[in-house]
This record gives C-alpha cells, sequence and structure tokens, in this order.
C-alpha cells in the first residue's frame, strides 16, 4: 500500500485527489494539508511514501518546502501545478530541486477524468523512484565524430518519463552543435514542455524547442513534443519534419512516446538511433522493437542510473536494445552510433 500525502491549498483540489485515488486499492491518502506547516506535522505523524505538493501556496512556497523535505527528509514529491508560464517554469524549478514528477491540475485541456487516470500512475512512479541529492552534471563533454555533413539523413529519438527531464538536461547539455536532428517524447503536461524546451535551449550547444507543426528535424537541433499532443516523424523526400497532432491516449499519455518511435521507424529505419530513458510503465518498448526492426540502433538507460527503471526494463526485455548504457556515458553512446 502506497501512503499519500497531499499538499494544496486548494480544497477543491484536496477533494479531488482524494476521490481519485481513494479508488485505487493500492494508495491510501493518509492526510492532505492546506500548506506546508501543516503538511510538516503530517509527515512526522503519518510517514507517507509519496507527497503530491502544490507549488504557489500561503504562508511557504511549495518550492521552499521542497528544499526543505530534501535536505531533512528526503521522499517522492509529485509537484502540482496550474497550466500557467509562472507555473510551468515553478515546476521546473522544483524538478531540479528534487521533485521526481510534474502534474497539471485539472483545468483548461486537461479534465478530471484524464487527471484521475494518470494521477495513480504516477504515484506508484513516484514510490518506487530513487530520491537523490541533486548533482551538477559532471561528466566529459561528448564529442562529435563525423563532419556535420555526414549526418543530416541521422535522427536520434528519445523517450523519457519519470524523472527524464533531469535526464535530457544531462544529454542535451553535453551534446555538441553538429549533432543530428534529435526528437523527444517526454510525458508532460501542456505548457511545461515549452517552459523546459526554453529552459534546455538557454543551456545547451544545440538548439532545443517545443515541437510544432512542419518543424524540419535537423543537425544541431531538438524538438521536443508539446504537451496533450504526440509529435511524429514525417519525411518529404531528404528532408524529414513533425507532424504534431492530437488523439487518443497511448498508455494513458500525450504524448507517449511508441507513436513518436514507431514513426521513426517508418520514415528514417536504418537512419535512426531509439533511446529509452527513466520512467514507469512500458511506453516506448513496442516502439523500440519496430524500429530495431527497421534496422536503427538502440539503447537504453541503466537501473543504476534511473529513477525508475520501467521503461528501460520492458524495452530491454523485447531483447530489441543493442547496448544499456548509464547516463553519464548516454551521450556518447549516441554520438558512436550516429
Amino acid at each position: 500500500m502506497v501512503k499519500v500525502l497531499i499538499v494544496d491549498d486548494s480544497a477543491i483540489v484536496r477533494k479531488i485527489f482524494t476521490e481519485q485515488l481513494t479508488q485505487a486499492k493500492d494508495i491510501q491518502v493518509v492526510g492532505a494539508a492546506p500548506d506546508p506547516y501543516v503538511a510538516r506535522d503530517m509527515i512526522v505523524k503519518f510517514n507517507p511514501d509519496v507527497i503530491t505538493l502544490d507549488i504557489e501556496m500561503p504562508r511557504m512556497d511549495g518550492i521552499t518546502f521542497l528544499k526543505k523535505i530534501m535536505a531533512h527528509r528526503p521522499l517522492p514529491v509529485i509537484i502540482v501545478s496550474s497550466l500557467t508560464p509562472k507555473g510551468s517554469a515553478m515546476a521546473l524549478e522544483a524538478l531540479e530541486s528534487g521533485a521526481v514528477e510534474v502534474l497539471a491540475k485539472p483545468g483548461g485541456s486537461f479534465t478530471v477524468g484524464e487527471m484521475g487516470a494518470q494521477l495513480a500512475d504516477k504515484i506508484r512512479a513516484a514510490s518506487h523512484a530513487r530520491v537523490m541529492k541533486r548533482q551538477a552534471s559532471g561528466g566529459p563533454m561528448a564529442s562529435a565524430r563525423r563532419a556535420i555533413t555526414e549526418t543530416t539523413n541521422k535522427v536520434v529519438a528519445i523517450g523519457s518519463s519519470t524523472g527524464g527531464t533531469e535526464a535530457l538536461k544531462e544529454i542535451l547539455t553535453r551534446l555538441p552543435p553538429d549533432t543530428p536532428g534529435i526528437v523527444v517524447a517526454q510525458h508532460m503536461p501542456p505548457n511545461f514542455t515549452k517552459s523546459f524546451a526554453d529552459r534546455m535551449n538557454d543551456i545547451c550547444r544545440i538548439n532545443v524547442r517545443e515541437g510544432a507543426q512542419n518543424d524540419s528535424v535537423l543537425p544541431g537541433t531538438c524538438l521536443i513534443a508539446p504537451g496533450n499532443f504526440h509529435m511524429l516523424l514525417r519525411r518529404s523526400g531528404a528532408r524529414y519534419y513533425v507532424e504534431v497532432k492530437t488523439g487518443p491516449m497511448v498508455h494513458h499519455q500525450r504524448p507517449a512516446v511508441d507513436p513518436l518511435f514507431k514513426s521513426v521507424a517508418k520514415y528514417a529505419g536504418a537512419n535512426a538511433v531509439g533511446v529509452v530513458l527513466t520512467g514507469m510503465g512500458s511506453d516506448g518498448a513496442d516502439g523500440i522493437k519496430i524500429m530495431k526492426e527497421a534496422g536503427a540502433k538502440t539503447l537504453a538507460q541503466d537501473e543504476a542510473s534511473c529513477v525508475v527503471f520501467g521503461m528501460p526494463k520492458e524495452a530491454i526485455k523485447t531483447g530489441c536494445v543493442d547496448k544499456v548504457v548509464s547516463l553519464r556515458n548516454m551521450p556518447q553512446a549516441i554520438l558512436d552510433l550516429v
């Protein structure tokens, strides 16, 4: 049984979360706190396995409280935030401070029903997460082994979920400007993907942005699937580009990894590299199998460096992963294959 503490100043959100989670037989809501001060006492009393934490609250904001938790009693924290640019930026700061996941508050394009389908899964994933102190990216800078003219027809496809934002940061910040075009499906709600892409663009040597309809996949560019949309690879002559579309959730996710990987298999084939990073569930396993069958090279993150060894584990079980690599060595492993 996973014990959960809900921390949110909104009585409505606390009520919705409690009602949704009560339906899961393996999850128990042990408390619902309106602010960090009440939450502090509940943590001591109930010893929760996972906390869901709002960011903007009275008396103490969520990021300050999160940093105190990570300093004195580290445990998995899921950030809950509104779909606003400000909320998204603060949620990304929280991820960098130790939170393991982001959840959008109901509203706009994200409904209570969709939240209910994802909330329990996120909590289960968080309960298995390795909560570690924040460490600066320490590995050596990866270097391209081939000239840019030889990599223009290559595509790197990456899929990730829980813990994926920090894993992607570790990889993308260490790639050189002539890296082949990259397409990413990271499980993340709307607006958060835009804020995450903007932040990565500020600190990377490659260009990083949220993918838009008909964007070209070019060397030195990384396109991240926008929240609440699937992103697919397409090809016109020698030009790769992306299609951004709605559609049913896959593995309770939109964007999902499998649709992206399957489109990469179809249109890039042996010119592609598929990478499965940290995350719960099996999204990406079917896609990595199809990519491998199409001639692509495939990589998966190793268990020791994953926050949650779910998605990589399922991909490895297919027998279609060429190499299992630590996060520290993943940037160079990608470049070696392209």
